[in-house]
């Protein structure tokens, strides 16, 4: 709690707890490794490269504590996949979770990122990187590249397209993919309702 504590980002401890949370009920439903499934979500934020200097800088982080706190070489070498394949980073992350508890987490983090906490989360974020919520002119771009991603030529509305309504067709578990269906409805009606406001016909 002490490590993300004070974020203001949309990445704070409230959101590695309802992670955390997630990833616990989907792996009994999926019969995935818990002990697993927590630690990686506990620890998932803390190696973000938006969060560290780099993300080298932040796996070493995670590892170090890992190793003060002698979890085991086996299971150390499974956060630690876990937390570098799970980012979405803009549709670009080409590397797919090689296992049950990593598909698990990744569900549960992507999760946060849709319904009305994922549009919490968005309006959160945007606030932190100083951008617009919406601009008429600015429009949803394909094939980003990771830099162009990151850049913050966007707005949070945009952010919807790039990422948010993607993940419904990520989810890796059947558990996910459910969960999904009803978070990736309520997007959709909140931006019915957001353009039917900005429009003023509403």
């Amino acid at each position: 709690m002490l490590e993300l504590g004070g974020d203001t980002s949309g990445h704070d401890w409230w959101h590695v707890h309802r992670v955390t949370e997630m990833a616990k009920t989907i792996a009994a439903k999926e019969n995935a490794d818990i002990f697993i499934c927590e630690l990686a979500a506990l620890l998932h934020d803390v190696a973000d490269e938006k969060l560290n200097q780099d993300e080298i800088t932040g796996v070493n982080k995670v590892k170090n504590w890992l190793d003060e706190n002698g979890v085991d070489d086996k299971s150390t070498k499974h956060v630690l996949e876990i937390i570098t394949t799970i980012s979405f980073k803009g549709g670009t992350q080409k590397k797919k979770m090689s296992t049950l508890e990593g598909q698990v987490v990744q569900d549960a983090d992507r999760l946060d990122a849709m319904g009305a906490i994922g549009i919490s989360r968005v309006m959160c974020y945007s606030g932190f990187k100083g951008r617009p919520i919406h601009h008429p002119d600015m429009k949803p771009r394909d094939n980003l590249t990771l830099e162009e991603y990151r850049s913050g030529n966007d707005t949070a509305i945009m952010h919807f397209y790039e990422k948010l309504l993607k993940l419904k067709d990520s989810m890796n578990t059947n558990v996910g993919r459910d969960l999904a269906n009803g978070r990736h409805e309520f997007l959709e009606t909140y931006l019915e309702q957001f353009y039917a406001e900005w429009d003023a016909t509403r």
